[in-house]
């Protein structure tokens, strides 16, 4: 069975409201799907973490509540993929950063101006009125905002106070003190600047009174900020702030056990004054300090401070048992005394008399069945009997009765009667002295209260189950409210990422259109790309026509003389391949013609002197025969008739025969490739 399942079944067997019934109903459905039972006795590793917090970076969380705390403490180790409490100790310690993630994990900042309406709406009307007719001008008002978190709470009691007071009273009255254990959500809260999500609370009159907008976000006006000082306070560790008027602390006290909160409830009290008001969370209440604050409304969990002069206050109760003087008149004296001796017998308490020298003098019944007494013990003395010492030594209460002439009572005390049952009594010694303040003696009586006694035990143990019920019904409020301010934080979490993705989406959809943007440019692009190529191999297949149909052999080179064309005629001529000629120095090829005669014409016609240059040499052509050739040498013009090489055409003179027929079909084959 779940630890909720027992749970749910000690609390249906105690005492409950009827108020409290949707409550229990919810209780029983979260212990019916609760996990197995985890003791709240946590591992080593778990107390060695703690201990290292507190010796590295000063916080104590003994007082934390174990199962929240350990909670927590492993969502982180599992974000870092840690398993182990000694291993995320040996991580702290490489990782110093993880401190303050760790820390904020813990911490739970979440909060909101006005947060619970109707509980500020009661405060605003009711609580705040009161107190400052209470505190009428120029006394100082002091409010002390503990766990404040970011700051909302402490803004929203600014607020408030600002309206009831107006600017130039609350400027001089009142000090807000908010603090925290956080030093990140106070720098949040210093800086008082909240985006349009977090102002969300806030009416909107008050918006624009108190707050300046900025680019989307709402700073608090430094006119009210002014007088509400931030600042570290630890409330486990650190002394209280005193002469409180007003103290919130919503929300805060759930995070630590039972002894930590009594612990700083005792701080509270200590710094409010008489009547001052403490305002608590939803998930919090007072239910074992009733004797240091009282409800004011206790659903909204508004409680006042009890005076001091009111505390631990006990009633007395004294009761004194007088006879009045004997009648001295004959028989009337007989009478009176058997009158009183039926009385006393009648009298459901037992009761004995004695006198001043400590003899028995009077016994009623109920005292002789109780004590086992006869008529042979009257008139023995007190100490002889069993009674003067079980169920209680009272001789010596006997002599303080006739020193101090003032009664004594006795309670609950325990006595094993003659029949071995075990009864309380209440033992009540009356001096009795004459109307001339002589002692006479004294009267013992024993008033049985065993069952007053078994019925006050059971309802202790009663309203010990109740409390602890109580207890552990608040507990489960405390852990659905940490859980639901978990939930709250997750929530938030995921909102961001999701806002995070939407803009890494928009920024993708922005990319993927400049990518398709580029992507249509890029075929554009190699859209005219290939109709350049088209158009350059058009142009190319031109030249080499023309260059095939000439009948003599064509070089052009570049301005540094490298041969850029060699053509099938020039091959055919001299038996240089075009491989063995392109990208060489036509003055340093070695084939028939004397190159050295072409270093001039060449030349001038790249200097511009002349377009046209034309001579004859002599000439070894491939056969070996010597041959007159013709030499014609004219510039290469580029773009804006820049020379860019020379062309260079060689002729034989001496040959009168056409090509040979293999040089044709080679030609018109090339002219045919170059032309498809």
């Amino acid at each position: 069975m779940t630890c909720g399942a027992n749970l749910w079944k000690r609390r249906l067997a105690a005492p409950y409201r009827a108020a409290d019934a949707p409550l229990i109903f919810a209780i029983v459905a979260l212990a019916q799907s609760a996990p197995p039972c985890v003791t709240s006795n946590t591992s080593n590793g778990f107390t060695v973490l703690i201990e290292h917090l507190k010796r590295s970076r000063g916080f104590d969380f003994a007082g934390y509540k174990p199962a929240s705390l350990e909670r927590r403490i492993q969502k982180r180790m599992q974000t870092v993929g840690v398993r182990e409490y000694l291993d995320y100790v040996d991580y702290l310690e490489v990782h110093p950063e993880e401190f303050e993630i760790l820390f904020n994990a813990i911490l739970i900042n979440v909060t909101a101006f006005f947060r619970d309406d109707a509980a500020w709406e009661y405060l605003a009307q009711h609580v705040i009125p009161d107190l400052l007719s209470r505190k009428p001008a120029p006394a100082p008002i002091r409010v002390w905002s503990a766990g404040c978190a970011s700051g909302e709470e402490a803004y929203t009691l600014a607020m408030l106070l600002a309206e009831l007071l107006g600017a130039t009273e609350y400027k001089d009255r009142v000090k807000i003190y908010a603090t925290d254990i956080d030093e990140e959500a106070l720098t949040h809260a210093r800086q008082a600047t909240y985006n349009e999500k977090e102002i969300d609370g806030v009416p909107p009159a008050l918006v624009e009174k108190y707050f300046e907008r900025g680019d989307g976000t709402y700073a608090v006006r430094k006119d009210l900020r002014r007088n509400v000082i931030f600042g570290r306070h630890d409330l486990v560790q650190d002394a209280p702030i005193s002469r409180v008027d007003l103290l919130v602390c919503r929300n805060t006290l759930m995070y630590f056990n039972a002894e930590t909160q009594s612990r700083i409830l005792t701080r509270f009290r200590f710094a409010l004054g008489d009547g001052g008001v403490l305002f608590l969370g939803r998930a919090e209440t007072l239910l074992t300090h009733a004797n240091t604050f009282t409800p004011l409304d206790l659903r909204r969990r508004i409680f006042a401070r009890l005076p001091r002069a009111s505390l631990n206050l006990r009633d007395r109760l004294l009761l004194i048992a007088q006879n009045g003087p004997p009648d001295e008149t004959g028989n009337g004296v007989d009478q009176q005394i058997r009158l009183r001796e039926a009385a006393l017998d009648v009298t459901p308490t037992a009761q004995l008399v004695v006198d001043v020298s400590g003899a028995l003098v009077l016994v009623n019944e109920r005292a002789r069945s109780m004590f086992a007494l006869t008529s042979a013990d009257i008139g023995r003395p007190v100490q002889d009997l069993r009674m003067s010492y079980q169920p209680v030594e009272i001789r010596s209460y006997i002599d303080q009765v006739y020193s101090e002439r003032l009664p004594i009572l006795l309670r609950d005390v325990e006595w094993r009667s003659v029949t071995g049952e075990t009864r309380w009594l209440d033992v009540h010694i009356v001096p009795l002295v004459d109307t001339n303040a002589v002692m006479l003696g004294a009267t013992i009586a024993f008033a049985d209260v065993s069952s007053a006694k078994r019925l006050q035990r059971e309802l202790e143990h009663a309203n010990h189950e109740l409390e602890t019920a109580y207890e552990e019904l608040q507990s489960t409020n405390e852990e659905l409210e940490t859980t639901n301010e978990e939930l709250q934080s997750t929530v938030e979490e995921l909102e961001t990422t999701n806002e995070e993705l939407q803009a890494t989406n928009e920024e993708l959809e922005t990319m993927n259109e400049e990518l398709q943007s580029t992507n249509e440019e890029l075929q554009t692009i190699n859209q005219e790309l290939r109709q350049r190529s088209e158009e350059l191999n058009t142009v190319s297949a031109f030249l080499e026509s023309i260059l095939t149909s000439l009948r003599g052999g064509v070089a052009v080179v570049d301005a540094d003389l490298k041969v850029l064309i060699w053509n099938v005629h020039a091959e055919d001529l001299w038996g240089l391949r075009p491989d063995e000629a392109v990208g060489r120095h036509l003055l340093g090829l070695e084939f028939g013609l004397p190159v050295e005669r072409l270093k001039q014409p060449v030349r001038e016609c790249l200097s511009g002197h002349r377009l046209f240059v034309e001579i004859e040499v002599e000439a070894t052509n491939r056969r070996g025969r010597v041959i007159r050739c013709r030499v014609t040498c004219s510039p290469l013009l580029g773009a804006h008739r820049v020379i860019r090489g020379v062309i260079v055409m060689m002729e034989d003179l001496d040959a009168q025969q056409p090509l040979q027929p293999h040089r044709d079909v080679r030609m018109q084959r090339e002219v045919e490739q170059g032309t498809g």
